[in-house]
């Protein structure tokens, strides 16, 4: 029985590779898990630029709370079943008039997770995610083609590691995926996807888990660190660690930069260069 998706809503998740939207709390709710984040980002802004906004819930409580939150969980486990681990987590934000973007790419193409398909990402908007502020497109059923040919350009503007960019998409047959404050989409690590800059005069604050993982993933390009999110993990295929008591703890925040290191040695594996994001 599932518990917060519909079949219609499973089957279209399956046949697009994308669902949205989500709901899985209120506005209020949303607004108020905005103001603890900037108010986090006030007390300790260097935790929050760069590449420390990969897995930033290692050692923030509210990041930390939207990873486990129940709501996001029920839906990605009427998903991927009621074993569930944290692979990571990103924050996406684009300042009002930010030239930033992310062109077409798929999730799995440099995450090393085997087999990909026992994964799902979730995009949890904070803010308005719309047209302007450059809500995410989806391009419907390109999962099923597998892994496409990726560019790394290393564009100035291109927030993605390495700028990586799949052409040739078909433009016209993409779904913009608008979202209010506590609502979250949810996609296949192969469905192409990409987002605009933010137009608008407001900060458009989104939170990816990329990914929740299955305990049947490993990793093929090197070490990762995950969380048990629910459910158990008989396999013990990726090393596990545990969940921020505190704030900014200094042995979080080791772990932190840990495991961001490891991360960007997968992501960044063969490349020619690396970023500090």
């Amino acid at each position: 029985m599932p518990k917060l998706l519909s079949a219609v809503q499973m089957d279209a998740y399956h046949r697009d590779g994308f669902l949205s939207p989500v709901t899985v709390m209120t506005e209020a709710e949303a607004a108020d898990y905005r103001a603890r984040l900037e108010a986090a980002e006030a007390a300790w802004p260097e935790a929050m630029q760069g590449a420390n906004r990969n897995n930033a819930h290692l050692n923030l409580r509210v990041l930390d709370e939207l990873t486990h939150h129940p709501k996001i969980l029920d839906a990605v486990e009427d998903l991927l079943g009621p074993d569930l681990l944290v692979c990571g987590t990103v924050l996406f934000i684009k300042e009002p008039g930010d030239p930033g973007f992310v062109s077409w790419h798929q999730d799995a193409k440099y995450m090393g997770l085997d087999p990909y398909t026992d994964a799902t990402t979730i995009w949890l908007a904070l803010s308005p995610a719309t047209l302007e502020s450059g809500c995410m497109r989806m391009s419907p059923g390109s999962h099923g083609a597998g892994m496409r040919d990726h560019d790394d350009t290393y564009q100035e503007t291109n927030i993605l590691t390495r700028g990586q960019s799949v052409h040739d998409v078909d433009e016209a047959a993409a779904v913009d995926t608008p979202l209010r404050p506590g609502q979250m989409s949810i996609h296949n690590l192969a469905v192409l996807h990409a987002s605009s800059p933010n137009r608008s005069s407001d900060r458009r604050i989104g939170f990816a888990v990329q990914s929740y993982l299955k305990p049947t993933v490993r990793q093929t390009r090197g070490e990762t660190f995950v969380q048990l999110a629910r459910g158990t993990d008989p396999n013990r295929y990726l090393h596990h660690i545990g969940r921020p008591r505190t704030d900014m703890a200094p042995e979080d925040v080791a772990m932190r930069e840990k495991v961001n290191d490891l991360w960007s040695d997968v992501l960044y594996h063969g490349a020619d260069k690396r970023r500090d994001f």
